[in-house]
């Protein structure tokens, strides 16, 4: 699967403050490189989509302020002047172009990639989809669809056995009561009262991940 012209880095949550500062929800595994003051972004829509050409609103953004806060980012961007201003970009995501980003070894894959795969258990049978990615303290974490709900799995080499790209396919083997434990908040101390639900079928982070259950461990 070719990757997309424009890679997910981060998802702005809620303003932070009256200078225009926002909370930002790192999807990156570079966020001090990608965060960096001076650096240009992307400006996406709710859906994780480039903004329309004639939409209102800048279609880039300059960090001016960056300083890591709570398990993400907060960022001051040039083109933001106020609170009221950034206020209106809750929710949106913020992409790079894709040339920007380093092809992935062998042994990795795209963090957008792992989006859409089917999730099944090592016997073969079903047990959801992946619908979103987040990059948390304890490491990725894949939201996953199922029949029950959502839940939320671990991308460690105990848990996801392997990932095969070319049947879009992901085989999980979590220990017993894991998918019970596993329905949590993703943005759990991140920010008080953020929206947490990222939007179905977005396309992800531009990063890569090892494969698992080709590293004995991805700390």
């Amino acid at each position: 699967m070719p990757a997309p012209a424009h890679m997910i880095v981060g998802r702005i949550r809620n303003a932070h403050g009256i200078r225009g500062e926002v909370v930002v929800e790192s999807l990156t595994s570079e966020p001090a490189a990608r965060f960096a003051v001076g650096r240009r972004l992307i400006a996406g829509t709710v859906t994780g989509e480039l903004g329309k050409a004639d939409a209102p609103g800048p279609h880039a953004l300059t960090i001016r302020h960056a300083k890591p806060f709570k398990g993400g980012w907060i960022l001051r961007f040039d083109e933001f002047a106020d609170r009221n201003v950034a206020d209106l970009w809750r929710g949106r995501y913020l992409l790079v172009d894709s040339s920007e980003v380093a092809p992935p070894a062998d042994d990795e894959v795209y963090f957008h990639d792992l989006v859409g795969l089917h999730v099944e258990w090592r016997d073969g049978g079903a047990l959801g989809r992946v619908e979103a990615l987040h990059e948390m303290p304890q490491g990725l974490v894949l939201e996953v669809s199922t029949a029950r709900g959502t839940v939320m799995l671990p991308y460690r080499p105990e848990v996801v056995t392997s990932v095969d790209l070319g049947r879009r396919a992901l085989v999980v083997d979590p220990p017993a009561g894991l998918i019970e434990d596993a329905d949590v908040d993703p943005a759990a101390g991140l920010t008080e009262g953020a929206d947490v639900d990222p939007p179905a079928g977005m396309i992800e982070d531009a990063d890569v991940a090892p494969r698992a259950g080709l590293i004995e461990d991805r700390d």
